[in-house]
């Protein structure tokens, strides 16, 4: 196994003047990583620290909570480092996300919750009827709601009226790899809501999720990226470099595209030639 990778102070820095914000709390990261699908638990605790993020996904329904003497995820991770954000994966209905997040918040100690209700088995889209019956309900019960949806403008909005503390649209169905498929729907999306924006699922490498903080999105999550990479914690890094480095691109704002070229180094007083 590699050695774990060390951050060093100037990496740690990053953005600390420009949090993420959600629900009133400042977290120092706009990485937010899943615990799930590693080759073996110290492979994740490295790719946790090289990636830096503060806020770790959990999912509720493969705990084994009843017995935690018989081990889980939750003995590996340490939070007063991290904070947890479990999640509904797994589930099909409002009914089930409602339970499922009731049974965290009991367990785990925290109202933070990633509501995802899921309409089909193969492409693990969201069932957005359901999803928005399952966060009015949650946000009226008193949960921090970051829903998992399409990258459906309306859907957004509609999620935001609820009380959603932000959305999270996908980039492309859950563990595809294939990256931001429709980057106008993300930047309708970031112009329309006054929420965060965090792109859930389908980043698949650094350039992906450097893309993403271009178009204005406030966080990526991510784990299917890091977690089945041939070197997890490098890819960890990879990512937190590429979201800083997007997100500090994003706040420059870029310059226009142009169809022809435009010289860069001034043409007044050029040497002539004419009459040699």
């Amino acid at each position: 196994m590699s050695e774990p990778i060390h951050i060093s102070e100037r990496d740690a820095a990053g953005l600390a003047d420009d949090p993420l914000r959600l629900a009133g709390r400042a977290y120092g990261s706009r990485l937010l990583l899943g615990t799930s699908r590693y080759p073996n638990p110290q492979t994740m605790i490295e790719s946790l620290e090289a990636g830096g993020a503060c806020i770790v996904t959990v999912s509720i329904r493969r705990l084994n909570i009843a017995d935690r003497g018989a081990g889980s995820v939750l003995d590996y991770i340490d939070r007063t480092r991290y904070e947890l954000l479990p999640n509904t994966a797994g589930c099909f209905t409002a009914k089930e996300a409602v339970l499922t997040a009731q049974l965290a918040r009991e367990a785990l100690g925290t109202d933070l919750v990633k509501v995802e209700v899921i309409g089909d088995e193969d492409t693990l889209l969201p069932d957005v009827e359901q999803l928005l019956k399952a966060c009015s309900e949650l946000v009226r019960m008193g949960f921090v709601v970051l829903p998992y949806c399409n990258d459906d403008l309306i859907t957004c909005l509609k999620l935001q009226d609820l009380g959603c503390a932000a959305v999270m649209p996908l980039a492309s169905p859950i563990g595809s790899g294939m990256g931001i498929r429709n980057p106008y729907n993300l930047e309708i999306i970031r112009e329309r809501i006054t929420i965060p924006m965090i792109i859930d699922a389908g980043i698949g490498t650094a350039s992906d999720a450097a893309r993403a903080m271009e178009l204005g999105a406030d966080g990526v999550l991510l784990n299917t990226a890091v977690a089945g990479a041939h070197h997890p914690a490098e890819m960890a890094r990879a990512m937190r470099l590429a979201i800083e480095g997007g997100r500090l691109a994003y706040r420059a704002g870029r310059i226009p595209t142009r169809l022809y070229a435009t010289a860069s180094s001034p043409t007044e007083g050029m040497i002539g030639t004419s009459g040699a």
